[in-house]
């Protein structure tokens, strides 16, 4: 059963390895430093975010990045906690708890692993970029107004998971904000935002800003809220493994939340190979990224780890660092795994205020804000992108995806019912002198031809009723199928409904010109046989043949 499966199972790594150098070593080693340099604050605030401790965060990032680099279809990929999740996994944490988050993060990694195994890794094509682009907006939004909270150092416990809540949190505590939050968070993100890109590439921006905040807050002893006050700190060592705690009750509830999950973390992590393979030249194999990405996330949870796929803006470090293989991840996760058998103590000085900034850039910068863009494009798809945007900061992540794909196929049907056409041929206009036709032949007496044009589907299937044949002489009706480009069972139906008007009215249909795939359709669906295989014509002259013999005979 499983045995047309198992060959896809293939990571990038073992290739990798069988053609690795010292050199190829040297520049993972110094590519995965730095990205590890970059994970580790973008992981605490991540988990934070997603309302977990932030050592969650780091384990996440540890485990998932090395499952996800050493299983993976893609050879510079970095895998971890990502922004694109916090909305979805604090909406869980607080409607379940997190010991269902867990259970949630599991389930999802199980339907990634089937994804994969199912050979569904172009899942990426069927999502329009309006789309994406809309719901990614919507939740750099979602993510900037969550971070509210500590960036004015707000005097509220726990910021709630709805729209208007927080909006009206927000507009109730906004007045008591504490200007050394602010003032701190401020200069964080200004530091942030204007770092040297040169620099960059040595010394992140958001740990820098980590380390000088927390060296502000220790030394001047700032009254400031820090993981040490609000999470005790990170424990040091590794973390242990735990058992996942099944809630009977609520375990149906979490299948739609566990979907999302998987579902964006399937977009997520094809887009991040896509960017990787324009940055590279490579071409990833999408089914073993989401087996590794659903490896990675049914790992995490027994670790108190949260959902992971591929994380862009670390990829694009990794590149730019000059990493040559899977090994660079690995390394970034080894990173992350020293820091927190060595330097977990240390993590009680980081303020609260510190990641809410870098958290808030990193909204900043997976948003798309260019509006203007949107005047450029179809008028549907700036709907779209409204439409999802909305619906992804004002209700869900699912109702925006679930919406804005309905939309999309909906509109892409309109598009293509509007480009199918059955246009009636004839001899003055010069449809005898196509490459189907004979040179200087006419259409005999008692004979029409049609030609389909575009999609013959559920959708324009009843183009073929404006076919009609009121003349009484007209005993042979041709249509011309060459041009068609896609061909469904409505479709067929269709055929086979005007062949049996027109055998009712005493007149023959013959079709021509449905070859390779479409014609086996045709014998398939016994179509032929119903029309008659002789009245079934490989192009539009020996169709013509045909109807002189039916007419010459009458035959008809």
């Amino acid at each position: 059963m499983f045995a047309g499966w198992l060959p896809t199972f293939k990571p990038q790594l073992i290739e990798s390895l069988k053609t690795y150098t010292l050199s190829d070593f040297r520049a993972d080693a110094a590519a995965g430093l730095v990205v590890g340099i970059v994970a580790l604050p973008l992981a605490m605030a991540f988990a934070i975010a997603s309302g977990v401790s932030p050592q969650s965060g780091i384990v996440t990032a540890m485990i998932a990045g090395f499952l996800i680099s050493a299983l993976g279809g893609t050879r510079l990929c970095i895998g971890g906690p990502t922004g694109a999740f916090i909305v979805i996994l604090y909406g869980i944490a607080v409607k379940y708890g997190v010991a269902n988050l867990l259970v949630c993060t599991f389930m999802a990694g199980v339907m990634l692993v089937l994804m994969g195994l199912s050979r569904l890794g172009q899942i990426i094509k069927f999502f329009p970029m309006p789309l994406i682009t809309g719901f990614t907006n919507g939740i750099a939004v979602l993510i900037f107004l969550s971070q509210l909270k500590d960036f004015f150092g707000l005097p509220v416990e726990k910021m709630p998971s709805g729209f208007f809540a927080t909006l009206q949190t927000l507009s109730h505590t906004l007045p008591h904000f504490a200007p050394l939050s602010l003032g701190m968070a401020g200069a964080c993100l200004a530091f942030i935002l204007l770092w040297p890109k040169k620099l960059n590439a040595l010394l992140p921006a958001p740990f820098v800003a980590l380390i000088l905040a927390s060296l502000a807050v220790h030394v001047l002893d700032l009254p400031l809220a820090t993981i040490g006050s609000a999470f005790g700190g990170i424990p040091q060592g590794l973390p242990p493994v735990q058992g996942l705690v099944l809630d009977w009750a609520n375990l149906s509830n979490l299948l739609a939340p566990a979907f999302t999950i998987a579902l964006l973390g399937a977009i997520e992590s094809l887009l991040c190979a896509v960017v990787a393979d324009g940055m590279t030249g490579d071409k990833h194999d999408a089914n073993q990224e989401l087996i590794a990405q659903g490896i990675a996330n049914m790992v995490v949870p027994f670790f108190g780890g949260i959902a992971a796929t591929g994380a862009i803006a670390r990829t694009a470090t990794n590149v730019n660092n000059g990493a040559r293989s899977p090994v660079a991840g690995i390394i970034h996760a080894l990173l992350l795994l020293v820091i927190m058998l060595v330097a977990a103590p240390l993590a009680r000085f980081i303020p609260l205020t510190v990641l809410a900034a870098i958290l808030v850039a990193v909204a900043f910068k997976m948003g798309d804000w260019d509006i203007r863009k949107a005047l450029y494009f179809p008028k549907r798809d700036t709907f779209i992108l409204v439409v999802t945007f909305a619906l992804t900061v004002i209700f869900d992540l699912t109702v925006a995806v679930e919406i804005g794909l309905l939309m999309s196929a909906i509109f892409f049907i309109q598009r293509m019912a509007r480009n199918t056409g059955v246009h009636k041929l004839e001899p003055d206009h010069g449809f005898l002198f196509e490459r189907h036709s004979i040179a200087g032949k006419t259409l005999p007496v008692g004979c029409e031809a049609y030609r389909v044009e575009g999609a013959l589907f559920f959708g324009a299937a009843d183009s073929l009723e404006r076919i009609q044949t009121s003349d009484d002489q007209v005993r042979v009706v041709i249509l011309q199928l060459h041009r068609l480009v896609m061909l469904d069972t409505t479709g067929m139906l269709a055929m086979s409904a005007l062949h049996d008007k027109l055998a009712e009215a005493g007149k023959t249909l013959i079709l021509c010109g449905a070859g390779g795939a479409m014609g086996q359709m045709l014998v398939d669906a016994k179509l032929a046989t119903h029309v008659g295989e002789r009245n079934v014509q490989p192009d539009l002259a020996a169709a013509l043949v045909r109807a002189e013999e039916l007419l010459r005979t009458k035959m008809v």
